[in-house]
């Protein structure tokens, strides 16, 4: 699990949102352009709550089909002393491996508001969410493959351990931002710096929209503009 940085670095990251915290992390080179997201099978189901930031604790769930033995699977509540382990704010990342991801879920009203005790801001999964109006109203963002109406059969298979939502690995700890622009994992080696970085992209970038609205807009000006290097 990666150290955790500072309450004031969070709270910068917090405020950026997607789009230019994505800009700001391609100008230290960690990764390439196409990593480090989660791709468009993944939708922000509220796109109107701020972004979302947190350190990722790990689940694995199954549940579209039923048992095989006598009786419903048992319920565990062991995950919950692994997720007051890690270090907050947490957000839950849930792969549904079932052969029809989706179908049921885990997280309603009830999980939610249990996640919300535990010191979680958010749940991201490749499978389903549901009492969606529940969630709005207490303002926790939601990233889903979709929306279902059933719990089904799911129950968890692991937890802590890697996951993959969306083409994206996420390891236990790892740090994700999100809004609703989508999801997408925070270097923690250059976690601090990016909100720096992030304002003087936005500072470039506002000059260039102010000169395509300005009355003094010319081409040779454009090129000017987005020719020079950022930093």
């Amino acid at each position: 699990m990666k150290h955790p940085i500072t309450r004031e670095d969070l709270e910068a990251l917090r405020r950026l949102d997607a789009c230019i915290l994505a800009n700001a992390i391609e100008t230290f080179r960690e990764r390439l352009r196409n990593e480090g997201f989660i791709d468009r099978s993944v939708h922000c189901l509220l796109p109107n709550l701020p972004p979302m930031v947190g350190y990722a604790g790990t689940l694995k769930i199954r549940g579209s089909a039923p048992p095989t033995t006598d009786g419903p699977y048992g319920d565990r509540t062991d995950w919950w002393d692994y997720v007051v382990f890690l270090p907050e704010p947490r957000v839950i990342v849930i792969e549904d491996m079932c052969t029809k991801p989706g179908l049921g879920s885990l997280v309603g009203a009830v999980h939610m508001n249990i996640l919300r005790a535990l010191g979680c801001v958010g749940v991201v999964t490749n499978g389903s969410v549901r009492d969606v109006r529940a969630a709005e109203e207490a303002k926790f963002p939601l990233f889903a493959g979709g929306v279902a109406v059933s719990h089904a059969y799911v129950h968890i298979v692991e937890f802590g351990q890697a996951v993959k939502i969306g083409g994206l690995n996420i390891q236990s700890g790892d740090l994700l931002h999100g809004d609703l622009h989508g999801v997408q994992s925070i270097p923690p080696d250059i976690a601090g710096r990016i909100p720096a970085a992030a304002m003087k992209i936005a500072a470039q970038e506002r000059a260039v929209i102010e000169l395509c609205n300005s009355p003094g807009f010319t081409l040779e000006k454009l090129r000017a503009a987005v020719g020079r290097e950022r930093f």
